[in-house]
């Protein structure tokens, strides 16, 4: 015994190494491929913006660990389906169920690792995710809101400098110099624009990166003489013209970093904890409770009874004055007509004025009460995003340790193909449910256990198989299965033996099939297959066929013998034959309980009813092909035998 547990720590801690090995590799491969996607999206915000390589660094780092709780769940996924895949194929987990030691067993020490992993996903979640976002949105804030660096494209004016539209015939990449310049100053206004031609300049940034240093050569400047007249549009304006050789002008261009303040995206869901997050769900709910109570009494006492005091001591008054209006009809036509024409069109621009005004006020309060309740559902789907994320670890492990010891296929082939389309499986799942759930289209709980939902019966169905060494991927069973269901039949395929060790008894057998197709005319007459079938009998009372099951035995027993003839006519002949189902015509399932209970359900009843008739008129054919068939075969027979005679005779 002690020896026995000696060698299962042995496995233990052989299994474990491996599957660690592994899922240390593919954690860092799936978080590479993640951080490219998240890269892809965000590359406008990083590029031409003079970012230092401390400032990338943060991005990169709080990009990483916003990532990994997506890469966990992928991760493991990838390494289950290795290792046990390489496992598998290396026969060690034959050895291993051979000597007594089942799969639940070999897989428990992964399985409490995978039970950690789900532990530290939730924590990284409720602990550093939180911060890691604030810092990452903070980040790309104030990435987005930094000027770039001046990148003067050739042929079109720029406008990226404040105050400034520049525009160059060409320039030179390797020494800076721009030729053909032209420069519109518009930061006085309109009145005060200036232009500037230069036959080639250079621009560069100041040390601080607060100025830009502007060397123009070879130029002339124009300017506005009479900017405070505000006559720009007439025929003839003063302006000033200046000529120079060299000219420098500075100008104001921050080209700094600055980090925001990262408090300001405190509100948001994704940089709270559980606590954090429960606050903030109370908070909304408790102002939504407000807001539709301020609006509800504001919509009431404004609309229908603003000629009524509030108070306890007249709320019977005005209900039944509310009751009152709303059951009167107010004879609106005939007091508009009764008016003048001038007080008429007063009263309707009032009324429409009241209207719009009514309409803007409810949209309004529309938009804000829409959206206080996305962010509450924002904040609740962010509750329930802890924990489905971190459960989604285990359900990845009991679907890949499994599938890899079924499908016994290691290394970076089947098994990355395989969690690839299994890891997408569940993202498009699970970005839907949280879509429609964040809408308000489906329950909060659904759309965000959706995909939980469905694969962990998957991976529950994938460990019962694999426990049990059954054939997951046997198209032959699945293609067996589904053509009981659908009621298809298979064909024969018979081929003339090679061999014959012993002939046929062809006398005995002509009339074993004379009698066959007898057997069969005279059932077709008796029990008139092509009528429905009793339903009473069908589901409540069923009995065994013994006709039928004796006619598909004897007919596959003279099919057997007919085998080791050596005509090919009678071999071709016998493939024509139809597969019999005994029982298919009597009831539509073998266990009784199984067949009460689908005639006791009406709906269910009445489509195996009509199935089972299928199976009777299916029958009447296979009949009427046996009665066809059979008397052509003995005088095929009989025709053999003579010619046997004949040829012996002969020799």
């Amino acid at each position: 015994m002690r020896m026995r547990m000696r060698i299962i720590r042995r496995l233990d801690w052989y299994v474990l190494r491996s599957y660690l090995l592994l899922f240390a590799g593919t954690f860092f491969v799936c978080l590479f491929i993640f951080m490219l996607q998240f890269l892809w999206r965000y590359v406008d915000d990083l590029v031409g913006k003079g970012l230092s390589w401390l400032v990338l660094g943060k991005f990169f780092f709080y990009a990483s660990l916003t990532l990994v709780p997506m890469s966990l769940p992928l991760a493991v996924l990838l390494a289950s389906l290795i290792s046990f895949g390489n496992m598998g194929e290396k026969l060690e987990l034959l050895s291993m169920k051979a000597a007594g030691v089942p799969l639940v067993r070999i897989i428990l020490p992964v399985l409490i690792f995978a039970i950690f992993i789900s532990f530290g996903s939730f924590f990284f979640q409720n602990r550093v995710g939180p911060e890691a976002t604030r810092q990452l949105a903070t980040l790309l804030w104030s990435m987005r809101q930094k000027n770039p660096e001046v990148e003067i494209p050739e042929g079109i004016f720029y406008s990226d400098i404040p105050g400034y539209n520049i525009f160059i015939e060409r320039k030179n990449k390797e020494t800076g110099m721009l030729y053909g310049m032209m420069i519109y100053t518009t930061g006085g206004g309109l009145d005060n624009t200036q232009i500037v031609l230069a036959d080639s300049a250079r621009m560069q940034s100041t040390e601080d990166h607060m100025h830009m240093k502007m060397t123009l050569y070879s130029g002339e400047r124009f300017r506005n003489m009479d900017a405070q007249s505000g006559k720009m549009l007439r025929a003839s304006i003063p302006y000033m013209r200046e000529t120079f050789v060299r000219e420098v002008d500075i100008i104001q261009f921050d080209n700094n970093f600055s980090m925001m303040d990262a408090n300001l995206f405190n509100n948001n869901a994704q940089t709270k904890d559980l606590t954090a997050i429960q606050e903030g769900i109370d908070s909304i709910s408790q102002k939504l409770d407000s807001v539709g109570h301020a609006f509800y009494d504001n919509a009431r006492s404004y609309y229908l009874m603003r000629d009524i005091p509030k108070g306890g001591a007249d709320s019977l008054t005005r209900q039944q004055r509310l009751e009152h209006m709303l059951s009167v009809a107010v004879p609106i036509d005939s007091a508009l007509a009764s008016q003048s024409t001038e007080d008429q069109q007063r009263t309707l621009r009032a009324a429409t004025n009241r209207a719009h005004s009514s309409l803007s006020e409810f949209e309004f309060r529309g938009i804000f009460t829409e959206n206080m309740n996305m962010s509450l559902r924002t904040h609740l789907l962010e509750w329930q995003r802890k924990f489905s994320l971190s459960l989604a670890c285990l359900i990845f492990f009991f679907i890949g340790a499994p599938l890899g010891a079924i499908i016994r296929k290691g290394g970076l082939g089947v098994p990355v193909v395989v969690s690839v389309l299994i890891f997408i499986f569940y993202y498009i799942i699970n970005v839907a449910g949280e879509k429609m759930a964040k809408q308000g289209e489906w329950n909060m709980l659904f759309g965000a256990w959706l995909s939980s939902m469905i694969l962990a019966p998957i991976g529950a169905f994938l460990i019962s198989r694999a426990n049990k060494d059954s054939m997951v991927f046997n198209i032959e069973g699945y293609r067996h299965f589904f053509m009981t269901v659908l009621g298809l039949r298979y064909t024969r395929k018979l081929a003339r033996k090679e061999v014959i060790i012993e002939e046929p008894d062809y006398p005995r057998l002509m009339a074993e099939l004379h009698t066959l197709a007898d057997d069969c005319k005279h059932y077709q007459e008796i029990h008139h297959l092509r009528r429905f079938p009793s339903y009473w009998r069908l589901f409540f009372h069923y009995r065994e066929d013994r006709e039928v099951i004796s006619i598909s035995e004897r007919l596959e027993q003279i099919i057997k013998e007919l085998h080791n003839s050596r005509d090919n006519v009678i071999i071709g002949a016998l493939c024509e034959y139809p597969i019999l189902v005994p029982d298919a015509h009597t009831r539509p399932f073998h266990s009784s309980r199984l067949c009460l209970a689908a005639g006791l359900f009406l709906p269910l009843g009445i489509f195996f009813w009509f199935r089972v008739w299928r199976f009777r008129i299916r029958l009447w054919r296979d009949f009427s092909q046996i009665q066809k068939l059979s008397p052509m075969i003995a005088e095929r027979i009989e025709l053999h035998v003579l010619s046997q005679e004949i040829s012996d005779k002969i020799s």
